[in-house]
């Protein structure tokens, strides 16, 4: 009943079933917190059914870099419990095994590579209760600013956003989250040796016609110390 009322107030136009359903997905005990109820009243009631729904969708592009504080052997595996690989380089089997520089050079069967890359497809729950509503002719200068308090160095982040903005600047806006728990839950990493710190950005879109409201998300990372092992990629809402 509060959930009607508030969209009643805010001119919303949604059924009383597709109401119960948002009721049902935000709260299973049969009660809604206050600051669930204010999320509904401050934003978009349609962006707020998505929220915290399941897509069935790709992983592109994760790229994983190594930075041992010396060469060292390397073992990788990504947990796919919850999906399935579609593309790797170098070559997945049952993992990587590499050779990795303090430069972020890595070396196996008789190849170097920048980094390890994987694509996959796979059903997950992506967060957009909090992000940011960015019109596409300012996405670099968004992702910019962003990935450097996410903590990508400027390789990285040159890597990503070449990446990733032919595909977003054409879009009006962008709603954009930042989704390091789901997709640590979607897609673990298992690294031996333990690093001594990881950084792992995963950025997912929806692209807009209009711009919405959204609460800003925090942004921040760790310090890099010893062993470092850093991972970007992406994903999109329709």
């Amino acid at each position: 009943e509060e959930l009607i009322a508030i969209a009643k107030a805010e001119g919303i136009e949604a059924s009383e079933d597709e109401i119960k359903a948002q009721f049902d997905a935000m709260h299973k005990e049969g009660e809604i917190a206050d600051e669930e109820l204010d999320n509904v009243a401050g934003g978009d009631f349609c962006d707020d059914l998505s929220r915290a729904a399941s897509y069935q969708g790709p992983f592109l592009k994760p790229a994983i870099y190594l930075y041992p504080e010396k060469e060292t052997e390397v073992s990788v595996r990504i947990g796919t419990e919850s999906m399935k690989l579609t593309c790797t380089y170098p070559a997945y089997r049952d993992g990587w095994k590499v050779t990795a520089a303090p430069d972020g050079v890595l070396k196996a069967d008789g190849q170097t590579y920048s980094y390890l890359y994987w694509e996959g497809e796979g059903a997950t729950n992506w967060d957009f209760s909090k992000g940011f509503c960015v019109a596409g002719e300012e996405t670099a200068a968004f992702l910019e600013d962003a990935l450097a308090k996410l903590g990508l160095n400027r390789k990285e982040a040159n890597e990503f956003i070449v990446y990733w903005l032919p595909r977003m600047q054409k879009n009006a806006y962008n709603l954009i989250s930042f989704q390091k728990e789901n997709y640590d839950a979607s897609a673990p990493l298992s690294i031996i040796p333990a690093p001594d710190t990881v950084i792992r950005v995963f950025m997912v879109y929806k692209p807009l016609e209009e711009k919405k409201a959204v609460a800003p998300q925090e942004l921040q990372a760790p310090e890099r110390k010893g062993f470092t092992v850093v991972e970007w990629g992406g994903s999109f809402v329709k």
